[in-house]
């Protein structure tokens, strides 16, 4: 090599060094995964305020966990970990809600919700409680027909999209809202697909979603997939509300058990991830090859999801997950403590006030006939209530009753304490049935589709009757056998009068007459029969 050549090559070859190492990390990170962590909650169920939610513990301690301001908080910090985050429901964000957001039909929840920056919420059962046109009322704004924007000029609507894949309009063909919703991250696309349960029909007042179809959960996916896959969409997650019933801790899954066990498996294995609902059990589960969370429910848990995307195929790599409970610990988020107290002082003096007194507790604990002490106390209130519709006999719904009625020091019993109990605002329904069709009705309590529920409906304290193995022996109206071809006049609440928790015999009954709420019946029992002791059991007999 001549000598005068050297340092041109010594100054080309420290070029194509630098170069290098200029544009290997370039090049390194496009090619690079995307991070993107998902923040998931499931059957929030407008759980505003902390007071009395608590989670258990692996050990068994019993700890503070939940309320809408320190779940904020959680997420914010959770958000804060990957700018390429999205919290994501799995439904019952709403409905069988605490009063402070019952009394304003929900939109406290769904403003609280706003404000820790939901994306998107598939629709659960609850979501149904008033009607699908309440739902989309919700969504989409304007103030409630009959109670107008109370302690407002107006509501505006959710901020976040409700998803309903698999609820359809019969008259159009076509969802009630849309069946899912695609997020870019860095370029690399997800879609989320949100549904409910196919047998919500069965779980809310039919009249409320008259004219719509729930479609299969696992076959109404595998039709959007295709769809989704000529949009050069690889990663897919489903938002389900349905679940399982899962042993171990929290963050452990040995097994499960439940309708969501199957609804994966049939489900296409291009779905990479399910976030679930319903049963209100906190699980982090692997079925199928594909990862399966819940995060209990009221806000006490959080699941912290972290996907792995490749940025040239845009499939999942990889999915880590686990449950955090929400401890009371951190800060409490500002905004959402002023959105409570805003309504709270509207809400306290109706909720505060004291409709009565008891003299211990009143719970729901049944006894091996299924019948509950304040199963029998709602009943009877029912019955009292629409005595002048001719009413002999009122049967209540188990699955209504949400709460125990405590004993504090005083005795009192507040509004607030009584429409825990039955938080769904149903008016009392009064029909004529025959006495074949009360023993129908009472033989249809043991068609039930979850083991271990309580189905066996609460009688009023006119009514006895005794069953054995599924069989019903007699039953006595005030002391007297029920006649068969007899008619008799029967209370029950609009749920079960439409046919609702699958005793459609209720949808027979004749000459309807509706009439006060069951708040209102059990308000008025309360102030013409305090104090008030736990009724007494053995109006049901196995």
């Amino acid at each position: 090599m001549r000598p005068k050549l050297l340092p041109r090559l010594l100054l080309l070859l420290t070029v194509a060094c630098v170069s290098a190492l200029l544009i290997t990390p370039l090049v390194f990170s496009q090619n690079a995964p995307v991070k993107v962590k998902l923040i998931a909650i499931n059957d929030f169920h407008g759980n505003l305020e902390p007071a009395n939610l608590s989670f258990t513990m692996p050990n068994g301690d019993r700890v503070p966990a939940g309320g809408a301001e320190y779940l904020a908080s959680y997420i914010d910090r959770l958000r804060k970990q990957n700018p390429n985050s999205l919290l994501v429901s799995a439904g019952d964000s709403v409905g069988a809600t605490p009063l402070l957001s019952a009394l304003f039909h929900d939109e406290p929840a769904i403003e609280a919700l706003d404000l820790m920056g939901l994306a998107v919420n598939a629709v659960g059962n609850h979501e149904f409680d008033q009607g699908f046109k309440e739902l989309l009322r919700l969504q989409r704004g304007g103030c409630h027909p009959q109670d107008g924007c109370r302690g407002k000029d107006n509501y505006g609507g959710a901020k976040f999209q409700y998803l309903a894949a698999n609820v359809i309009d019969r008259a159009t063909g076509k969802t009630i809202l849309p069946a899912y919703q695609i997020r870019s991250f860095d370029g690399v696309k997800v879609a989320f697909i949100g549904m409910t349960l196919e047998g919500t029909p069965s779980l809310v007042s039919p009249q409320g979603i008259q004219g719509l179809s729930f479609t299969d959960e696992a076959e109404t996916v595998n039709k959007l997939v295709p769809e989704l896959q000529k949009q050069g969409i690889k990663a897919i997650v489903v938002l389900i509300h349905e679940g399982g019933l899962p042993t171990g801790g929290y963050n452990e899954c040995p097994s499960l058990s439940g309708a969501i066990v199957d609804i994966v498996q049939r489900t296409n294995p291009e779905v990479d991830l399910f976030v679930t609902g319903h049963t209100h059990q906190a699980y982090n589960c692997v079925i199928d090859g594909r990862r399966v969370t819940s995060a209990g429910a009221f806000g006490r848990l959080v699941t912290d999801i972290d996907l792995l995307l490749d940025r040239g195929t845009g499939e999942v790599r990889q999915i880590t997950a686990q449950n955090i409970v929400v401890k009371q610990d951190v800060p409490k988020r500002p905004d959402v403590t002023a959105l409570i107290q805003k309504y709270k002082k509207i809400a306290d003096p109706l909720i505060n006030r004291s409709i009565g007194q008891i003299t211990s507790d009143i719970t729901r604990q049944a006894n091996p006939a299924g019948e509950t002490p304040l199963g029998n106390l709602i009943a009877t209130a029912q019955l009292e209530a629409t005595r002048s519709a001719g009413a002999v006999v009122a049967f209540m719904n188990p699955g209504g009753i949400r709460s125990d009625l405590t004993y504090a020091p005083s005795g009192q019993v507040s509004y607030g304490q009584a429409f825990a109990v039955q938080p769904f605002g149903n008016s009392l329904v009064t029909m004529d049935l025959t006495g074949a069709q009360i023993q129908e009705l009472l033989t249809q309590q043991f068609d039930n589709p979850v083991p271990g529920q309580n189905r066996i409906l609460q009688v009023s304290s006119s009514f006895r009757y005794g069953y054995r193995d599924k069989q019903i022996l007699f039953m006595e109206i005030d002391g007297k056998p029920v006649v068969p071809t007899q008619t008799y006049r029967v209370t029950v609440n609009s749920f079960l009068a439409g046919g609702g928790d699958k005793f459609t015999v209720l949808t027979q009954g004749k000459n309807r007459v509706i009439g006060v709420t069951d708040m209102s019946a059990l308000e008025t029992y309360f102030r013409q029969n305090s104090p008030i002791a736990p009724p007494t059991l053995g109006r049901i007999q196995n």
